[in-house]
């Protein structure tokens, strides 16, 4: 599963780049290029809350498969697009928008099965293995995805995405069936809605849903980074823009024993979505394409630190029979901010300028996430070490173990 997240990451970071590249090539508009965070949001919404039932009801072996086979597909479909004489546009956005969808259907699946097959204390180590996963694929991809596109064309870049699809389909193929539980809920707006009020009753868990939202909402301007880098004259280090955030987040994953250590999970998310602000208004305030790229590894390495600590709140006290649904709604807003962000950025960026809408949104990070702080006291003072629903799931998870070591005896 690790392996074939790996390279599924790797060939979607080829079409991270190429997409709002294309669309930039055929528009010219950033109000347009920041659309495509629109396009994904709905879908992502609507399949990634059906996505998370999907995951409590049915065999996530299954929906992980056809979900893959799918995206593979559609990676063709952009490079049938590119291959025409006059590639068109709404193709991309139609793409995109499915694509979102079906990430909002598999997702859940992954999210749900990880956290499964994984002891409860060592649920924060599988999330940062998780993070370094997507680091990898999302540093090589990029990195290799602005060389393929100007030495070999865009369409290059959409067959590899859609070979890393039959390759990750190829891996997951050796994944165990994992049948929902026999008295699971079924897939209904009422199962979902039991899991939408389950996440609204608890306060710290809210908070991490919306602390993350506020800070890739604002900090992260991916749309925009086609134009900044024709801004700063570096047309080269477009690759590198968009390789810099999770190489920021690689290191942290390569250094993150220390996150064990650590038992106020709350207030850790909370200090690093701030420093993911902070870095990001670093970058948009230099002309130094040098400090621009050390400024946006400074904030992946941020969100990487959040990412951990979101998850580890989540996996650690979330009940087995809602997992899935959660998983939906921690896709949704883990996604749901980043797609709002960058039409965000498209449009600060056509009125205030490309630059202004990198660091303008990174002090609006700062003070958006600052005041959820004072709002949110539960996730601030939240101790895995002592928190009930933490407790809860600890003691059931050391009963199926025992009961697993006396079957086996």
């Amino acid at each position: 599963m690790w392996c074939a997240g790996l390279v599924t990451v790797f060939g979607s970071s080829l079409t991270t780049v190429a997409l709002p590249l294309q669309i930039k090539e055929l528009t010219g508009s950033t109000l347009a290029v920041g659309a495509i965070g629109v396009v994904q949001l709905v879908p992502l919404i609507v399949f990634g809350l059906y996505g998370g039932a999907l995951a409590d009801a049915l065999d996530r072996r299954r929906v992980i498969l056809w979900t893959e086979a799918a995206l593979g597909v559609l990676s063709l479909l952009l490079l049938a697009n590119t291959l025409l004489p006059d590639p068109a546009v709404w193709p991309l956005y139609a793409v995109a928008g499915l694509t979102s969808a079906l990430t909002g259907l598999q997702r859940p699946a992954l999210e749900a099965l990880a956290a499964r097959v994984v002891p409860h204390a060592q649920i924060p180590a599988a999330a940062a293995l998780t993070a370094l996963r997507w680091q990898l694929g999302a540093v090589a991809g990029p990195a290799l995805a602005g060389v393929v596109i100007t030495f070999a064309g865009l369409e290059w870049a959409y067959l590899l995405d859609a070979v890393s699809f039959a390759v990750s389909l190829a891996l997951s193929f050796g994944l165990a069936p994992a049948p929902a539980a026999h008295d699971a809920d079924r897939v209904s707006l009422r199962g979902i809605a039991r899991g939408a009020q389950y996440a609204w009753s608890r306060k710290d868990l809210l908070g991490t849903y919306v602390v993350d939202i506020a800070a890739t909402f604002f900090a992260f301007s991916m749309a925009v980074y086609p134009f900044l880098a024709d801004a700063l004259d570096v047309p080269w280090a477009l690759g590198l823009m968009y390789a810099a955030l999770p190489a920021g987040s690689l290191l942290v994953s390569l250094t993150s024993g220390w996150t064990s250590r650590v038992h106020r999970h709350g207030r850790a998310v909370v200090l690093a979505a701030i420093g993911c602000g902070l870095a990001m208004a670093l970058a948009g305030l230099t002309d130094s394409i040098w400090l621009v790229l050390l400024g946006l590894m400074a904030a992946g390495a941020c969100d990487a630190v959040s990412g951990i600590f979101r998850r580890a709140i989540w996996n650690q006290t979330v009940p087995p029979e809602l997992r899935g649904r959660l998983a939906g709604i921690e896709l949704v807003t883990y996604a749901g901010g980043p797609h709002l962000g960058q039409l965000r950025a498209g449009g600060m960026a056509a009125v205030t300028g490309v630059q202004a809408a990198v660091w303008g949104g990174g002090l609006l990070c700062v003070a958006t996430v600052g005041l959820l702080a004072l709002a949110l006291p539960r996730l601030m003072t939240y101790d895995v070490r002592t928190d009930e629903h933490a407790v809860r799931v600890r003691e059931l998870r050391r009963l199926e173990q025992e009961e697993q070591e006396q079957e086996a005896a």
